[in-house]
């Protein structure tokens, strides 16, 4: 009886050893995850500086600035669905500033409906912070040349078309125009991590269940 144990016995707690590994690998990477996006809200909600002269992914993401100059008209708008509100675009700025460097500047949220209405903000002094969005892949469609949409806001491209530095402010005050702001945050940044370390260790328990059911049942078939 004990040899037929063996095998099932062994099968059980290696299965369970492997699927608590991979739970607690889930609270590693829940760790990880909490301290990414505490480091990012600590950023996001410094006091703001100037623009830096050549400002750099590696060190200034997130860096809050405040810029001061006035939007050329010229502007592109990325297709995007928001949470409670449902389809509208980025609208992505071009602006010069007061030291005569034309940046970019995503100005916010506009609803599917209001695309048509004119755009008539000139100048302005915000606030917000530096962002280099990660959103193009693969799969990502390329801008419509008929209705002017973008479906991605691919910094060195939409620099490219509105003839800027690829510097991007997202702009965390009202710019005016109906357009809502949407600031730079952690809202957007998933954190399943906790949900997966719950999956892992609940199937570590049902394997060991299932291993206990089946050691059993060889035990009532060799009495």
């Amino acid at each position: 009886m004990i040899r037929r144990m063996i095998l099932p016995l062994l099968f059980g707690l290696i299965g369970a050893a492997i699927l608590v590994a991979l739970g607690m690998w889930q609270v590693q990477r829940l760790h990880w995850k909490e301290g990414v996006l505490a480091e990012i809200e600590a950023r996001v909600g410094a006091p703001p500086v100037t623009l830096p002269e050549a400002p750099e992914p590696a060190r200034d993401r997130y860096l809050p600035v405040t810029v001061s100059g006035r939007f050329t008209g010229e502007h592109l708008d990325v297709l995007v669905s928001r949470k409670d509100r449902g389809a509208g675009y980025r609208v992505i700025s071009a602006f010069e500033t007061d030291e005569g460097r034309l940046i970019l500047i995503d100005r916010g949220f506009l609803p599917q409906q209001d695309r048509g209405l004119p755009r008539t903000a000139v100048g302005a002094g915000l606030t917000g912070n530096l962002l280099w969005p990660d959103e193009v892949d693969g799969f990502t469609p390329s801008p419509d040349p008929v209705s002017g949409i973008w479906f991605a806001r691919d910094l060195p491209a939409l620099a490219e078309a509105l003839g800027t530095e690829p510097v991007l402010v997202v702009a965390g005050t009202p710019t005016g125009d109906g357009i809502e702001p949407w600031p730079v945050g952690t809202e957007g940044i998933p954190n399943d991590h906790l949900g997966y370390a719950v999956t892992w260790f609940s199937l570590a328990v049902l394997w060991l269940g299932m291993t206990v059911l089946l050691l059993w049942r060889i035990r009532r078939r060799t009495e």
